[in-house]
């Protein structure tokens, strides 16, 4: 009856910590990076900056972070998780109120570095190493699905808030009340509820848990670090996340300034595209956790190529009705889960536990490579091409990406299955 007992403790005590991952999803990285978009159009209006130049906040911002990840990612190891996002909420928060006192683009560049640094400890690293800590390999896609649905979750209500609040109090004052709230939640998520596991005995096990114990299930398993250097799939995976980040930055980013600046949607046409993509990937989030345990991660990758090939249509489409832009919204929402849960849980499950933060590391800096420049090399082809030809740019880094992706998980299957083979044939002779 005790064991019953401890064994209900362990797994409350995980999944509270998949709770807390959601807050944190919800509340402070939500403002630092869903609603960010909405501010663009007001403030290049107001302040006379080309969107390209602007947009440069996202590609400064994120190259930092992403270059300071395997630091950060290393740091969970030393310092107390605890500290970590603490110190992460305070840079998201007082950092996202200090645009309001922006006035150059300098000082927004600045600000973004300083955004960014706190999202990647709260978010882009902690939580997936929290995730993996917690859970077993049978255990955390649907675990990772929920925590980074929560970002989806609380996109619901930003959506509408952020935007109805610049309508009607201006950026700036939105930017300084949008931090405070960032920075508040952030404190009180990160001291009352984030830790790590104080032991093996508190990791949430799947219930085949006996089947994974006689293999190799351990943080060793897998490829080291310089070990996947040398391995192609690894590369094609990390490049093929690269042009993820380029669509996905576009996409995200430059959709608000497109429907507001250049097809002239009115704000609640464009709050409602808001909040349908933020519904949708609430579901995409859940429901990719629950396929990539399920179908694993080729078939995952299928299925989101033909739901991001079909969005980018749509959003093509979008000169013809607003209807189109709902549409892309909502199939943009389902496949959310291959970008937001896609680098951690490919590392993972495709390379091993192995270096697992490192190599996290280098695939997350790929990806915020391509994720930074993405919006703005957008901008620069729309100040020279337009917006029709810049769409179609960016579906063709949509195709890259995924025959990349694909591939790559194909062919690391095929060599894992061949070296499992190896090893269960020496073992015989052993």
């Amino acid at each position: 009856m005790s064991t019953l007992r401890n064994n209900k403790k362990q797994f409350m005590a995980g999944w509270m910590i998949v709770v807390a991952c959601m807050l944190i999803q919800a509340i402070p990285f939500g403002i630092a990076a869903n609603i960010q978009a909405l501010f663009m159009h007001p403030v290049t209006s107001d302040r006379g900056f080309s969107i390209a130049g602007f947009s440069l906040i996202f590609t400064i911002g994120t190259i930092v972070a992403a270059i300071a990840g395997p630091f950060i990612g290393a740091s969970f190891s030393k310092i107390n998780v605890k500290l970590i996002y603490i110190l992460g909420s305070i840079l998201v928060g007082v950092g996202f109120l200090l645009y309001s006192m922006c006035t150059e683009l300098w000082q927004f560049y600045s600000v973004a570095v300083i955004v960014q640094l706190g999202a990647t400890a709260i978010s882009g690293i902690g939580v997936p190493l929290l995730i993996s800590s917690w859970f077993d390999d049978l255990s955390k896609g649907k675990a990772m699905g929920l925590a980074f649905a929560g970002g989806s979750l609380g996109n619901i209500f930003l959506q509408q808030i952020a935007i109805q609040s610049i309508a009607t109090k201006g950026y700036s004052y939105s930017y300084f009340m949008f931090g405070i709230v960032a920075l508040i939640s952030g404190l009180i998520i990160s001291i009352l509820m984030i830790r790590m596991p104080k032991n093996d005995n508190e990791i949430v096990r799947s219930k085949n848990v006996e089947v994974l114990s006689s293999k190799e299930d351990s943080s060793e398993s897998g490829y080291s670090l310089n070990e996947v250097k040398n391995i192609k799939y690894f590369w094609m995976a990390a490049v093929g996340f690269l042009f993820v980040g380029i669509y996905v930055s576009a996409y995200s980013i430059q959709y608000a300034a497109y429907f507001q600046g250049f097809l002239k949607f009115d704000v609640a046409t464009i709050g409602i595209t808001g909040s349908i993509f933020a519904i949708c990937s609430l579901g995409g989030n859940i429901v990719g956790g629950f396929l990539f345990d399920k179908l694993g991660v080729t078939k995952c990758l299928i299925i989101s190529s033909v739901l991001v090939f079909i969005s980018g249509i749509a959003l093509m489409m979008s000169n013809q009705s607003p209807i189109f832009a709902h549409v892309f919204s909502a199939i943009k929402g389902l496949a959310v889960y291959v970008y937001m849960m896609g680098p951690a849980y490919m590392t993972g499950s495709l390379f091993g536990n192995k270096d697992y933060g490192s190599k996290l590391g280098l695939v997350q800096l790929l990806f915020a490579v391509g994720f930074s420049s993405g919006s703005a090399l957008f901008g620069v082809f729309v100040d020279k091409l337009g917006y029709n030809i810049s769409w179609s740019i960016i579906l063709v880094s949509v195709v890259l990406a995924y025959i990349l992706l694909i591939n790559s998980s194909i062919g690391i299957t095929k060599l894992n299955k061949e070296k499992e083979l190896k090893l269960s044939e020496f073992e015989k002779i052993a």
